[in-house]
């Protein structure tokens, strides 16, 4: 029988322990050529998964003898090509293990273009969309080195991933920027809560324009808005033109505001809209191969508007809404986790938060199973008097970047008008830990009582007083 690369990995996969260790878990059924070859990878596979080591010439032998599911021809092909295998112990391991591993890819890519031909001719179940991931799937086989951190070995390396800036996207918010140690890190889940129409998209608009103006590839997918509305609360944003008054632009004033921005930007900022509750990360990650592919676009950052009307890849809509919707928290985390960025979306409130001026995670709508998996979660408040004053309250529901101890609850500026989110003056903030939301009034609880000076009326005075807005926006003008 010829060697060939498949007689060669043959050949060393027997007592090759150091060869085996680094290849067996890279090496699958359908990337061998024959009923030979498959048959042999099965007696292998089958031996290490037994008996935890690599098997020896005789007992492949054995394990053959005793393998009754063989044709006569496989067989005695099995038993030919098990006699010629010569573990050479003076091949060099690395050419063994680059000539391994550039075999797994040809075969990979051989194995998914085959697919994707069956898929366009109609012979396989699989919808046409799912070409673009089988071949990235395919196109990204390699072997992995890498099998675990070394808490005491790789110190030095988690120091530098802890103070690499580039492991983070900066929010632009300050203290969103604080409790983040500099912004969102990648392969994470973070997710905005608030209540029906407080404002949870134009903070995710306002984040994304951010983003782009600082130099971010932004992703932005939309399920309740369609683009063209997503694009012009981030015109209204980054133009610095209130939303109502951008349709009484004329054409040729609008394009040299979009001209400047242009010039000033290396950075792209996509939309894509899907209808409400149709689309999962399958159709996401199609669209990232696709963006890749045809405009060379790879995201920093993804936002998703929202979670709650995602659709899970993986649990049947119609069962338990903990179930479902803790599928999708975790699919989209594994999203993130697949593209190195960060993910942001936002949730509801359930019925209970809706009406609480100080709520927690167990107010999200639909499913606790979402808290469980997200990285970041920060409530956004809003009431009468605080969207008088132009300002949201955001509390920290759950950080696991660091201690929740600091900067539990903050004051931001926002102008509904601009879709733009500020920084207040740093008094603003001060002894805002220990102020509970329902301190701060609505308009209806207002008592009607004039000579109260420790009463309510006196306490919305000092808030509406030291709440002052720090124009600190860095867009475009």
């Amino acid at each position: 029988m010829d060697t060939n690369i498949e007689t060669v990995i043959f050949s060393h996969l027997v007592d090759n322990r150091e060869y085996g260790s680094k290849v067996i878990p890279f090496l699958k059924k359908d990337y061998f050529t024959t009923p030979v070859y498959q048959s042999i990878y099965e007696l292998i596979d089958t031996h290490v998964t037994k008996h935890n080591t690599l098997p020896s010439k005789e007992a492949l032998q054995i394990d053959l003898q005793n393998k009754t599911n063989l044709n006569e021809k496989v067989y005695e092909g099995c038993n030919e090509l098990i006699a010629t295998l010569n573990n050479d112990k003076s091949t060099d391991l690395n050419w063994l293990i680059e000539n391994t591993e550039n075999f797994c890819k040809e075969r990979a890519l051989h194995n998914a273009l085959n697919e994707a031909i069956e898929i366009r001719q109609g012979d396989s179940k699989k919808p046409f969309n799912a070409i673009p991931s089988i071949l990235q799937d395919a196109l990204a086989v390699s072997f992995q080195t890498h099998i675990g951190h070394d808490y005491l070995e790789d110190a030095e390396a988690r120091y530098d991933y802890f103070h690499n800036p580039i492991a983070r996207v900066p929010s632009g918010v300050e203290y969103i920027d604080r409790i983040t140690g500099g912004g969102f890190k990648k392969k994470t889940l973070n997710l905005l809560i608030g209540g029906t129409n407080v404002g949870k998209s134009l903070c995710l608009c306002h984040l994304a324009a951010s983003n782009l103006a600082r130099g971010k590839n932004v992703l932005y997918i939309t399920m309740e808005m369609a683009e063209e509305e997503i694009s012009n609360r981030i015109d209204a944003n980054l133009l610095d033109v209130e939303l109502d008054f951008l349709e009484n632009l004329t054409k040729d004033t609008y394009m040299k505001k979009i001209n400047r921005i242009r010039k000033q930007l290396n950075s792209k900022l996509i939309v894509h809209e899907y209808p409400n509750s149709s689309a999962s990360v399958i159709h996401f990650q199609n669209l990232i191969n696709e963006l890749k592919l045809k405009k060379n676009f790879v995201p920093d950052i993804i936002y998703i508007d929202y979670l709650n009307i995602c659709a899970s890849s993986k649990v049947k809509s119609g069962g338990g809404l903990y179930e479902y919707n803790k599928s999708v928290a975790e699919e989209l985390r594994a999203l993130g986790s697949y593209n190195n960025v960060p993910i942001v979306s936002a949730i509801q409130f359930n019925r209970a938060g809706m009406n609480n001026s100080n709520p927690g995670m167990e107010n999200s709508a639909e499913s606790l199973g979402i808290p469980f998996t997200a990285d970041l979660m920060v409530g956004i408040i809003s009431n009468d008097t605080l969207e008088s004053l132009g300002q949201y309250l955001f509390k920290q529901l759950k950080n696991r970047y660091g201690s929740k101890a600091k900067n539990k609850k903050w004051l931001v500026g926002v102008d509904y008008g601009k879709m733009r989110l500020y920084d207040l003056e740093p008094e603003a903030q001060k002894g805002m830990d220990d102020i509970n939301s329902d301190e701060i009034p609505d308009e209806e609880d207002k008592p009607v009582m004039d000579n109260t000076p420790f009463g309510i009326e006196d306490k919305e005075r000092s808030f509406s007083s030291k709440f002052k807005k720090k124009r600190n926006f860095q867009g475009f003008q």
